[in-house]
């Protein structure tokens, strides 16, 4: 997602960020079949019109890929060379995951629930489909959708069609497109996208901790105007509106602080469109003729707040360091200051 697409409270689909392990799957929604099964009372195979005659939830989420940021990070991680533009917001429409599970009647011996897409290809030498599995208490919560909806309209190829998984408050690699099949199982999932990939580690050899839930994060709309190459900006004096929006997984962000040469100064903050959907915030900056950096944090309700610098991990995963953004101001208005 380009940056400045951060003045969408809702991000269009075409600016939505994408990550697609293997091939997009392209399904006929007429031949497309659910399956659930696994530790069930009833094995079922919904089509999408058995979906569509569900109960009906809209949820607004910021989506965010684990590895966003990654390019940043030195020694750069061998992985997708994300800079900062790995997020969107969107609606999602569907019906919610619990409400599928009650149909199928989940064991009292359940102790997660796999998610496994059409794509298929090969990772760290495994065949596989993508699968992910989440535990039975996070599947069951009321705000985890089954989505065959984004912002309205039928999911995209490339977001998931006809139906994929959406996990409010984790990061992105939970969300399963185009889903195939749902089996609850009884002992922890040991797929390659569960127990090798997106996991927190220190080196090859660490088997490392599982990635879950986003971590506090606010970015900048970038102000002015870019240079070509650098992207440095460019912006003219006088007073200039920085804004940007802010999101956890963890908690409810609660603060913003904007950064002016190292000076923080607070800014103002507006609802979200949803307890899982980025706040927009703002502040007022006089600038100066010069070279400034500019920064933003955001801290949440579990008092979890960004950090300064990004502590490395072999993945590259869960980067949230603050946002720095290199501004040289005009020494007078001049044609940048008005597009």
């Amino acid at each position: 997602m380009p940056l400045e697409a951060l003045h969408e409270e809702i991000t269009p689909p075409g600016l939505h960020y994408i990550l697609t392990h293997f091939d997009i799957p392209y399904l006929d929604q007429t031949a497309w079949r659910l399956r659930v099964g696994g530790a069930v009372q009833h094995t079922l195979e919904l089509s999408l019109a058995d979906l569509l005659e569900g109960p009906v939830v809209t949820v607004p989420v910021t989506m965010e890929c684990a590895g966003n940021g990654r390019s940043l990070l030195m020694p750069r991680p061998l992985s997708q060379p994300w800079r900062l533009g790995a997020v969107g917001t969107a609606e999602w429409q569907g019906v919610p995951l619990g409400y599928v599970l009650g149909m199928a009647g989940i064991d009292a011996d359940a102790l997660e629930v796999v998610f496994t897409g059409a794509d298929a290809g090969i990772q760290g030498g495994v065949v596989q489909r993508y699968g992910r599995s989440l535990p039975v208490s996070e599947a069951m919560r009321p705000d985890v959708v089954l989505a065959y909806r984004m912002n309205g309209s039928a999911l995209p190829p490339q977001h998931g069609f006809p139906v994929r998984l959406v996990v409010p408050g984790w990061y992105g690699m939970a969300s399963v497109k185009w889903l195939a099949a749902i089996d609850v199982v009884v002992s922890p999932f040991e797929g390659f996208q569960q127990s090798v990939a997106y996991r927190y580690q220190e080196g090859p050899e660490d088997p490392g901790t599982p990635v879950t839930r986003i971590r506090v994060r606010s970015l900048m709309v970038p102000p002015g105007v870019p240079d070509f190459f650098t992207r440095r900006r460019t912006v003219p004096p006088g007073p200039v509106l920085l804004q940007g929006r802010a999101w956890s997984g963890g908690g409810t962000v609660e603060r913003v602080e904007v950064g002016i040469d190292g000076q923080w100064i607070p800014a103002g903050l507006k609802e979200a469109p949803g307890p899982f959907a980025w706040r927009p915030w703002s502040c007022e900056w006089l600038a100066e003729p010069g070279e400034h950096v500019l920064m933003c944090r955001a801290t949440d309700s579990t008092g979890a707040c960004q950090p300064l610098d990004q502590a490395w991990n072999y993945q590259g995963m869960g980067n949230n360091t603050v946002q720095k953004v290199h501004v040289m101001v005009e020494e007078a208005a001049g044609p940048l200051s008005h597009p």
